[in-house]
């Protein structure tokens, strides 16, 4: 199968999931940018996106070539209640840098704002909706594609926020960081899922703290609740890309090891194919990922998912399914790793060997 070539013209979100299109969302830009130098732990906010605007622009090229269908503008946590004076300018460069990649291939811009800071402390339904409409207001001067509501861990915010998405004409999205277990007030995924489609979400889904396999779970237990309740909404699931099966109900921000030690934890390519067949399987038909995955984790979606969609992403020009590249090699046992059963079924070791499988959440 060959690498796609040049693209027409792009068709909407909402089109291309109603036509059963597979959408690859992209990867982690916080934890990945912070390793490379260009993002302060803590707040996590996107100054890069004016103090480095060559690093932010190289991630995005990074994820359109290895598959991804939509550039999210990197404008999390960029409201004025985590950025004061500094978001108006950062939410723009954000969108100017996701239209520039975007434009280099068949991708859609959507401009993204995620739960606010002081929700848990003040819900001030008036203020808070103030902060998302601030930043609706240059998503809709810059005219981006749709509109994604992300990282929400209380389904009331996520309904404030889809509300004040819906006053403007673009789709919205909107994903919760939860896992089965509900949100942080014990509301279940599915009424959740509900709550967010009455309010006028279209695409709903999970994204971030827990791993694919937790986030797959809460995402069919969306799906359940939409279908008691007759409701139906497209399905996108945004995971991590780190094992986590230990966490909490906060997720992988209670592990010992976040944020600074996660790497012993992240998926392979192989785990990540095994995640996209499952989540396309579900019925998934927008399937991305959050912090830890890396463009390679996405160059994985978009070879597992190669047969629907028709073609390989160009990054795929560069690797072998299955490792069939391998079988140049010299070493004939390095030769034999050249096929699919074999990286199906490797239990990879983490070299670590005073080192549990797992960890106790400090929460």
């Amino acid at each position: 199968m060959a690498p796609a070539g040049r693209p027409g013209a792009k068709k909407g979100i909402l089109e291309r999931l109603e036509s059963g299109e597979v959408v690859i969302g992209d990867g982690s830009f916080l934890i990945t940018l912070e390793k490379r130098g260009y993002v302060k732990a803590g707040l996590w906010t996107p100054e890069a996106v004016i103090e480095h605007p060559d690093a932010v622009r190289q991630l995005h090229m990074e994820f359109l070539r290895a598959g991804s269908n939509v550039m999210q503008t990197f404008t999390f946590s960029a409201s004025e209640d985590n950025m004061e004076s500094k978001w108006e300018d950062v939410n723009a460069a954000a969108c100017d840098l996701a239209r520039e990649v975007a434009g280099k291939g068949d991708a859609l811009v959507a401009g993204g704002i995620c739960q606010t800071s002081i929700y848990k402390y003040h819900k001030d339904e008036t203020r808070i909706k103030k902060l998302f409409r601030q930043q609706l207001e240059v998503f809709a001067w810059k005219k981006v594609d749709f509109l994604i509501a992300e990282y929400f861990e209380h389904v009331e915010e996520a309904v404030w926020a889809v509300e004040v998405l819906k006053e403007s004409d673009r789709p919205v999205a909107v994903t919760m960081c939860i896992g089965p277990e509900g949100d942080m007030h014990d509301t279940t995924p599915g009424e959740c899922a509900v709550r967010l489609v009455k309010a006028g979400a279209s695409i709903v889904g999970v994204n971030c703290r827990f791993g694919p396999e937790t986030s797959l779970k809460t995402t069919e237990l969306m799906k359940e609740g939409l279908e008691r309740a007759g409701l139906k909404a497209h399905l996108m699931v945004q995971p991590l890309g780190f094992h986590t099966p230990d966490c909490g109900k906060e997720g992988f921000v209670d592990l010992p090891e976040y944020p600074f030690g996660l790497e012993s934890r992240v998926a392979t390519r192989w785990d990540i194919q095994k995640y996209a067949r499952e989540a396309y399987n579900l019925g998934v038909r927008y399937i991305g990922g959050c912090c830890g995955f890396e463009p390679y984790h996405i160059r994985a979606i978009a070879e597992e998912l190669a047969p629907e969609r028709g073609f390989l992403p160009p990054a795929s020009e560069k690797h072998g399914s299955w490792g069939s590249g391998l079988d140049m090699h010299t070493k004939p046992w390095i030769r034999a790793r050249a096929r699919r059963e074999y990286w199906e079924n490797l239990l990879p070791a983490s070299g670590r060997p005073f080192c549990p499988s797992l960890s106790k959440p400090d929460a």
